[in-house]
């Protein structure tokens, strides 16, 4: 590779590394400066004075452990319903072709098109009309309703690309659509169900409207509802809490990414093809 070719193909690249990384380190930087170097310092990209003092504070004197604990089980509560639910939905969408099939699945792709912000009035009254308001798993189904139209359009496309050859052969071997879906299917859908599922789970773990409006009690807060009402009082911001709190809120999402990073890939291609 000549010197030329690199420069284009590694400077932006460099770049675009920096302006993807910044605000990471920025809210690594605050989480370990101490207060004085937040307000007053010569280099506010340096840290002079290293402390643990942010997140010892945030761990032992708020909610936080509560709030991040509510978070985690609703993002899988809420991943493994719409997951579910989704796979059955876009299984029969796509292998069944029962009458107006089509319709349904365009049906399906509006609802994923409406902006949850629309909605939070009508899921109100269905809460207060059910007694579930303030209750944390009430979430769950909650947000189940924008996560199963996003996740059975993904998985719609993914199943596409899986050949029906494999169903004409179980079938001749007697297979029901149960077994099909099941024990044939599923396993070759595992790329795109644990791509569904990484999204489900992200965006349930970033969710803040609902959880804002339908949850008044402190101990039923999530991580996002709880750093911004405890720790912002008028205009003083703990900004020390604030970025420990949200360094250690992208954890769960980090690691999901990290760890079925091929599985990812491998789920949006094949929606993609489609």
């Amino acid at each position: 590779m000549n010197r030329v070719r690199a420069l284009r193909i590694y400077v932006p690249l460099a770049f675009y590394a920096v302006f993807l990384l910044l605000p990471f380190y920025w809210m690594l930087a605050t989480t370990f400066k101490i207060n004085q170097e937040l307000l007053v310092t010569p280099n506010p990209f340096l840290i002079y004075h290293w402390t643990l003092e942010h997140v010892v504070n945030l761990l032992t004197q708020t909610r936080y452990l509560t709030w991040f604990g509510n978070t985690l089980a609703l993002s899988i509560g809420a991943m493994l319903l719409s997951v579910s639910v989704s796979y059955i939905t876009a299984y029969a969408i796509i292998r069944l072709r029962f009458p107006g099939s089509q319709a349904f699945g365009t049906a399906i792709f509006l609802a994923y098109i409406v902006p949850p912000a629309i909605l939070f009035i009508p899921l109100a009254t269905v809460l207060i009309q059910l007694h579930w308001f303030d209750k944390l798993w009430a979430l769950i189904p909650i947000y189940a309703t924008f996560l199963i139209p996003f996740c059975t359009w993904v998985l719609i496309g993914f199943l596409k690309s899986i050949p029906r050859e494999l169903e004409e052969a179980a079938r001749v071997d007697g297979a029901s659509n149960l077994m099909i879906m099941w024990r044939i299917i599923l396993p070759i859908a595992v790329p795109g169900i644990i791509t569904t599922a990484i999204f489900s789970f992200t965006l349930s773990w970033n969710e803040y409207l609902y959880a804002l409006v339908y949850m008044s009690s402190p101990e039923n807060k999530t991580v996002s509802v709880g750093m911004t009402s405890e720790l912002i009082s008028g205009d003083v911001f703990q900004w020390g809490q604030l970025m420990a709190g949200a360094l250690i809120g992208i954890i769960p999402a980090l690691l999901a990414y990290f760890f079925f990073a091929e599985y990812y890939v491998a789920g949006m291609s094949g929606s993609l093809k489609d």
